[in-house]
């Protein structure tokens, strides 16, 4: 899989029981994962290492590890991706879920697969900038993620459903995808991304 940042800020990706790191804008990593790998990717925002206690900590995604590195699943608000991976039969499953909110818009892309439902997907729009004001997570000021609309009966769920139809929120719609050769996952995937 390779990660590609194009926001016009740093992002810290995490995999699930795998790694975290840090990716400046126009960066992009590839990383390896095994081929039955079910797990999670996700972009944490707004990181910093506490000067006096070196602690590691993110205002959104954060994975409460007190490092870079992840040892679980990060916190909402977080975009996440996820992924079913059958190396043995060639049948994976992936998708990009709203269900623990938003922070960073971004999409899948399978390269080199088939399939019927073998296709790009995700949220690429900022939800941030559309976000209710009851569901706003902010950070001296700046509205850094959204809440999940869709946890009650507020009608705000139109919003997250509306801008990004592919996404899941509930129920997952998972896509999948024959043999590809790898994935590419792209944070912020519009140019129109500025903060």
């Amino acid at each position: 899989m390779t990660l590609i940042n194009q926001c016009n800020y740093t992002v810290w990706p995490a995999l699930s029981n795998r790694t975290g790191f840090v990716l400046a804008s126009g960066e992009n990593s590839s990383v390896g994962v095994p081929e039955n790998w079910q797990g999670r990717i996700w972009a944490r925002t707004h990181c910093t290492t506490d000067s006096v206690t070196g602690n590691f900590s993110c205002a959104t995604g954060d994975c409460n590890s007190g490092n870079l590195t992840c040892n679980k699943e990060g916190s909402a608000p977080e975009t996440v991706v996820e992924f079913n991976l059958d190396g043995v039969n060639g049948s994976e499953f992936y998708y990009v879920s709203l269900l623990q909110g938003f922070n960073v818009p971004v999409i899948v892309d399978p390269v080199s697969g088939s399939g019927g439902k073998c296709e790009s997907t995700g949220c690429g729009v900022d939800l941030n900038a559309v976000c209710p004001t009851e569901l706003k997570v902010t950070r001296n000021e700046e509205v850094v993620g959204c809440e999940n609309p869709c946890d009650g009966s507020d009608s705000s769920c139109e919003i997250f459903e509306t801008a990004c139809p592919q996404a899941s929120i509930n129920p997952v719609r998972p896509f999948n995808c024959s043999n590809p050769a790898y994935y590419n996952i792209v944070f912020c995937p519009k140019s129109t991304n500025a903060r």
